[in-house]
Formats: C-alpha cells, sequence, structure tokens
C-alpha cells in the first residue's frame, strides 16, 4: 500500500494503470468504506483511495472542525485489503490554482431534501468530485447509495464531462438498522435510538409499499 501526498508524484504513479477503481472518502473509516473499498478490487486491477475533508462542502465550520479524523486508524483498518494508493492530500494541493475552478450550480429543481437545508453543501460536494475526477481519471468510481442524493448529482454532473462510470453500493446498516455513517459518532444514544426507530419504519413503510405495488399489477 503505497501512499501518496501530492498530486504530481500520484500523477506519475497512476499514468499507465488500465482499470482503476476509485474510492473518495473523507476518512473515519467504517464497515460501508470497507464494503465499496472491496467492491473496487473485486472489480478493477488497482484501486486507489482518497482521504480527505473537504471543507467546501461544510456551511457550518464547527461541523468542518468536528469531523472525525483519525487517518492512523484508517490506514491500520485497510492495511490487510491490499489497497494499492492512498491519496492523501492537503487543501493545497486539491485547491491548486493549476486546477480550474468550475462553476458548479445545483438546478433548484435539485434543491430539496437535504440541498434545501444545506446550503451549497452539493456544490462543495460536486467541487472536489470535479478536482479529484481531474486528477485521478478513474475508469470507476464507488459510492455508497447511502448518500444517494449526492450520487444523483455526481452523476448527473459528470455524465458528459468525464469517461468514469459510478458504480452505486448498497448501504451497510448495523444491528439496529441505522445505516453507517462516520458522523453516527457524534451523535448521543438518545439520538441514535430515535435514529433506529425511524430507519425500522421506513422500511417497513417500504416493504408495505412494494408488497402493495405488486398486487396492483
Amino acid at each position: 500500500m503505497k501512499i501518496i501526498r501530492r498530486v504530481k508524484d500520484l500523477k506519475s504513479e497512476i499514468s499507465n494503470i488500465k482499470n482503476l477503481g476509485f474510492v473518495p472518502t473523507m476518512g473515519s473509516f467504517h464497515k460501508g468504506h470497507i464494503s465499496l473499498i472491496k467492491k473496487s478490487l473485486k472489480k478493477c486491477n488497482k484501486t486507489l483511495i482518497s482521504i480527505y475533508v473537504n471543507p467546501t462542502q461544510f456551511n457550518n465550520k464547527k461541523d468542518f472542525s468536528s469531523y472525525p479524523r483519525n487517518i492512523k486508524k484508517d490506514l491500520n483498518k485497510i492495511r490487510n485489503l491490499n489497497v494499492d494508493i492512498v491519496f492523501i492530500p492537503k487543501t493545497s494541493e486539491i485547491y491548486s490554482k493549476k486546477i480550474k475552478n468550475r462553476n458548479i450550480v445545483i438546478q433548484n429543481k435539485n434543491k430539496v431534501l437535504c440541498a434545501k437545508y444545506r446550503k451549497g453543501h452539493f456544490e462543495g460536494v460536486i467541487n472536489v468530485v470535479d478536482r479529484l475526477l481531474f486528477i485521478v481519471k478513474p475508469n470507476y468510481m464507488f459510492l455508497g447509495e447511502k448518500d444517494f442524493q449526492q450520487f444523483f448529482l455526481i452523476k448527473k454532473y459528470i455524465k458528459n464531462k468525464f469517461k468514469t462510470k459510478i458504480v452505486l453500493c448498497k448501504t451497510i446498516r448495523d444491528k439496529r438498522y441505522i445505516p453507517l455513517s462516520s458522523r453516527n459518532k457524534l451523535l448521543t444514544k438518545k439520538n441514535l435510538t430515535t435514529v433506529s426507530k425511524i430507519s425500522i419504519k421506513l422500511n417497513l413503510l417500504k416493504k408495505k409499499i412494494k408488497k402493495n405495488f405488486k398486487h396492483i399489477n
């Protein structure tokens, strides 16, 4: 597993790789991240993981500061997975003047759900994905189904800009049916109990809708 911190060194390392899989992350790994990495390892000849907490997708400075970070622990979790490259850049590398800054605009019709309440969040997400794809140019990028709105907007944006194909991977949940997320570490036990109840009820509702839909057909 090779750890690279500079864009220049990364480009040199991956220049001749065919069938490259890319898993962009903000670190604080859990089983959901591991499942994405394993999908890439299975599908691609080489797998590259990025660990970068992107400041432009946080509309709250406190939220950015409190985001869980532990690079050493993350690297230990993936050390035995046969990952080829881990890219851990500084912000100056990602937001370098050498990488053209594109004007990211999300249409009003797509400013629903999470986008309605987190001003600038998805613009920041698409911005950093755009920059990472410009640098990496992978054949495949692996994203989690848990962040479906994020997946939808990224897929729509990169459609005619990059040859990269997005592989959508199943949401991984814990025993309480809570979707695994790095941010779960910031929740209280009471919050987690509430999340569990909501997740279970939504799943039951989903099953009922599917059952009724079959009866209609």
